[in-house]
Order: C-alpha cells, then sequence, then structure tokens
C-alpha cells in the first residue's frame, strides 16, 4: 500500500508530465531500492501516516522530495479546504505551516487560516538537498524562510544528488590554469578570437545552419562583445540585442514572441512535433521567474545555476527565433558573471556537443528529459489548422489545446539532470576542445617560424600557405603554386611541406638538401 506523495497521486488521479522520484509503501520489513528513475522505500507498520491529506502530505514532506509539479497539480485537484482545516488543526506544525506556504505561495490564494504570531521561522526546502535561494525571503504570516529559487510563474529545482555533487567538483577556473600552465599563459587569451568562432559557428551547426557565414562572424562578434558583460542577459532589450546578433536587423520579429512556437522536424509529409512551448501570454510571467532564479542564486554554484538559466530559458522558448543560440550564450554569460571563468575567455562549449557522440547524444537526451515525457503527456492535444498572422507577424497553424494544464510542468521543471550534463560538458570542453585549440595554436606559430626560416613572408602569406598545405595532406596543390610563384621550385615546395608537417607532427624538421 503506497503512502505519501503518490498515495495522493493514485487517489486523486494525477497524471504528471514529471513523475514522482520516490515511491513509499507500509510493509513487514525496512527496505530501500534505489534506481536512477525510481527510490522505492518501505517502511514499517509503525510509520504509517493517518490515511488522509494531512497524514499523506506531512510524510512526503517528512521523508520524501519536494516535487512542485506534483503540489500544483493536487492543490488545484483538492483546492484549498484540506489544506486550511490541516493548518487549523495543527497550527503551529512544522508540516503544515509549510503546506499551507506551498498552497499560498502556488496558487496566489490566501488560506482562511490566521497568521501565526510567533515560533522558529523553518525553511521551506532543505538547502543542502536543493539548490536554493542565496538569501532567504522571510514569510511571517506563515514563518517560513522562503529559499525557493524562481517566483511561482517560474521556479526550476535542481536537486543535490550524490552524481551532482561529483559532477560540481570540476573547478573551470583551476582547469583553465592548468591549460596556462601547460601552454602558457597567454596561449588562451590569444586563441580567444578563434574560441569565440568555433563557438558561434558550432552553435550555428546544432541549428542545422552551418553554412550561414555572415551570421556565424555577426553572432561571433556578440559572443566576444557581450558575454559576462551585457546588463541583464534575459531583459527585454538584451534579448533582442542577442537575437539581432543571430538574425540580423532584417528578422521578422524581435523580441518576446506573441505568438505558439513548437521545436520539431518539417518535411513534404507535414510536421512532426518535438516540443511546444509555454503560450505566448504566459511568456514575460515565465522569463520573469528565469531572472528571479538568476538574481535570488547568485553565489550558489556557477555550473548549477548556468545549466538551470540555460535549460529553463531554452524551455520556455521566449523568441520567435533564436533560442537555441541564445540559451548555449547563457552558460558562457553565467560562468563569465560568476567568476568561473576568466574574462574574455569563451567556452566552445557548442563545438563540445558538435564534435563529440557522447555529448552530441547526451545534449539531445538532456533536451528530452522534460520535453519527451511532456509530448507523450499531451500526445493528443496539439493539432494543425487554418494558418494564422499573430500580433508579432508570425504565421502558424499550431492548436494546443491544453495550455493551461500544461502550465504545472512548464512552471516547474526538475533541471538536475541538466545541471549534471552542463557540469560535464564544460569539464569536457576545457580538457579536450580548449587544449586542442590551443595545442593547434602553438603549432600553428611554431609552423610560421619554421617556413619563415625556409623563405621571408608577411604572416598572413605564411598562414595561407600553412593551411593550404595542412589541407592539402602535406602537400603543395597547384592553385597554391598558382599564388605563389617560387613555391613552382621543387626543392623549395618540399622544404615547406616539411616546416609545416615537421610543426603539427610534434618534430624537428628534416633537413631536404637538393
Amino acid at each position: 500500500m503506497h503512502v505519501g506523495f503518490k498515495a495522493l497521486e493514485t487517489a486523486h488521479g494525477l497524471r504528471l508530465v514529471q513523475p514522482l522520484r520516490v515511491a513509499s509503501s507500509v510493509g513487514t520489513t525496512r527496505f530501500n531500492k534505489h534506481s536512477p528513475a525510481l527510490d522505492q522505500n518501505q517502511y514499517t507498520p509503525g510509520y504509517s501516516p493517518e490515511d488522509s491529506f494531512a497524514g499523506h502530505f506531512g510524510f512526503g514532506l517528512k521523508y520524501e522530495e519536494v516535487h512542485l509539479e506534483f503540489f500544483a497539480r493536487l492543490f488545484a485537484a483538492t483546492g484549498p479546504d484540506p489544506i486550511a482545516a490541516w493548518c487549523r488543526q495543527e497550527p503551529t506544525g512544522k508540516y503544515a505551516r509549510r503546506a499551507g506556504f506551498f498552497y499560498e505561495w502556488m496558487t496566489g490564494t490566501r488560506l482562511d487560516v490566521p497568521d501565526l504570531t510567533n515560533g522558529a521561522y523553518i525553511p521551506a526546502v532543505d538547502a543542502t538537498t536543493y539548490l536554493t535561494r542565496t538569501q532567504a525571503l522571510r514569510d511571517k504570516r506563515w514563518r517560513v524562510d522562503n529559499n525557493l529559487p524562481g517566483n511561482r510563474y517560474f521556479c526550476p529545482l535542481v536537486r543535490r544528488t550524490a552524481v551532482l555533487q561529483e559532477a560540481l567538483t570540476f573547478d573551470p577556473a583551476a582547469a583553465l590554469a592548468e591549460l596556462d600552465s601547460e601552454f602558457g599563459e597567454d596561449v588562451l587569451m590569444r586563441a580567444a578570437t578563434w574560441l569565440t568562432l568555433k563557438e558561434s559557428r558550432a552553435s550555428f551547426l546544432i541549428e542545422n545552419e552551418a553554412d550561414k557565414t555572415d551570421r556565424i562572424r555577426r553572432f561571433a562578434h556578440v559572443i566576444g562583445e557581450h558575454c559576462g558583460k551585457i546588463a541583464d542577459p534575459l531583459s527585454d532589450a538584451s534579448l533582442r540585442v542577442l537575437q539581432a546578433g543571430i538574425l540580423g536587423d532584417a528578422a521578422l520579429t524581435m523580441g518576446l514572441r506573441h505568438s505558439p512556437v513548437f521545436v520539431g522536424q518539417s518535411s513534404l509529409q507535414g510536421d512532426i512535433v518535438h516540443y511546444i512551448a509555454p503560450h505566448f501570454d504566459d511568456v514575460a510571467g515565465m522569463r520573469d521567474g528565469l531572472i528571479e532564479f538568476e538574481r535570488a542564486t547568485r553565489g550558489q554554484e556557477a555550473l548549477a545555476r548556468a545549466a538551470a538559466i540555460a535549460f529553463g530559458f531554452v524551455y520556455v522558448h521566449p523568441m520567435s527565433d533564436g533560442n537555441g543560440r541564445i540559451h548555449r550564450f547563457l552558460i558562457n554569460d553565467t560562468l563569465q558573471r560568476d567568476g568561473a571563468v576568466p574574462e574574455g575567455i569563451i567556452l566552445p562549449v557548442s563545438a563540445g556537443i558538435t564534435n563529440t557522440r557522447e555529448y552530441g547524444r547526451g545534449y539531445d537526451r538532456t533536451l528530452e528529459v522534460f520535453s519527451r515525457p511532456f509530448m507523450r503527456r499531451y500526445a493528443e492535444a496539439h493539432r494543425f489548422d487554418l494558418l494564422i498572422t499573430y500580433a508579432d507577424g508570425v504565421k502558424s497553424n499550431l492548436v494546443y489545446d491544453d495550455y493551461a494544464d500544461a502550465n504545472h510542468a512548464w512552471r516547474y521543471p526538475d533541471l538536475t539532470e541538466h545541471a549534471i550534463y552542463t557540469a560535464r560538458l564544460v569539464a569536457h570542453t576545457i580538457r579536450n576542445e580548449m587544449a586542442e585549440e590551443a595545442r593547434l595554436l602553438l603549432q600553428f606559430q611554431l609552423a610560421q617560424r619554421r617556413i619563415k626560416d625556409v623563405m621571408e613572408m608577411p604572416d598572413h602569406d605564411a598562414a595561407r600557405i600553412i593551411r593550404s598545405i595542412k589541407d592539402n595532406s602535406w602537400q603543395v596543390s597547384g592553385k597554391l603554386v598558382r599564388e605563389y610563384a617560387p613555391l613552382k621550385d621543387r626543392l623549395l615546395a618540399l622544404r615547406m611541406v616539411e616546416a609545416v608537417q615537421s610543426a603539427f607532427e610534434g618534430r624537428e624538421p628534416v633537413p631536404i638538401i637538393g
């Protein structure tokens, strides 16, 4: 027999997008069975709660995990009466007080219960178990320290699981310092322009727009100019600046969207929907909740904050276009603001996603942690109908019938897996993508020096020859000979090739004598 939150879920016939991660029951023996998807806890009869709303909800608060989507759906199903009755019966009980606080905070509806006038303050959630506000807000009515990291319109939760805590031990600044020690303290700064361009190019590749050369360079400029420096990155004005950097001034619409949007694939046969974003009327409030999260959690772990801000943004999907690239921009932006990455250093996280199967597939799987169960839950709630032109100029024929119900999930995503993935991605990016970029830069500089030992020339000509020889499998192409007549001399050409090839192979050049 289930007890706690699972008992209430069953009793009220709730259908969650994000399943409860704890299922409690009562039996003859005490045991725990853990899996990545579910913790099954059996308690002995002495733990049995009263078979009532108060009994099961109090048990859940005491022994299980906070699950805001479940709370929202449960409160919508029960209304205020069982919570108010419980609070009147146990006015100073810490679980009744927390239940009353959660109800009023999430619904915006005041319970018919008198204010508490004394007693110690208790936290809304355990700060050792969840990523919380750095400075709690005191709710005098319930004598609860509200340390929830967002607002009721958008409040992602990150659970401090053992796996996440292990991932968060990675220190980006220390890892970058190690690269400085290995390659020279100025190498990464000299590589900064290329790293920024690499991030922009890879970010467009993720969006299947790798051929958009002008937009890639324009967005690279935006990344370099604004990352860690743009005022209030989630504000209307800042989002417009970032969006303009992605789309250009000739884009159809800028700013927060006023039209429905979905993420999916289009073909001659029709559209395949992978994810539907919140209603445009709710976007501003949810975006404000994300702003609240960003401000409230300053001082907490940068990698977890970066994940929640970036993935929270992409699930809200506040813009009509450019959401994915801004989402990945926000990872770098947060890490720089929090001092986890030195100013001017752009981590090519998008390159880590596109260059490595593990992180490319992991990126899709991480996005699907929320989107896949969401679409399963609402598989029959969307369709395509007449084409409508919305206030922002976007034409759409998407019709979605369950916006209000889906808000219970959209507003309260669990982003724990997203934080784990982001921490691991950043570690991979620094240890592999950036280390390789620094190594290539040093090899390129050595090739420049060696090629000038063969024949003196300006830097831009040396760079052109090096790239051509490397890209042409260590040979001088006919096109290069036509551009640089001295390379018609076969012996000179062989010396050029050896100068370049030896630098990239990490060995001394072999003398070539005619």
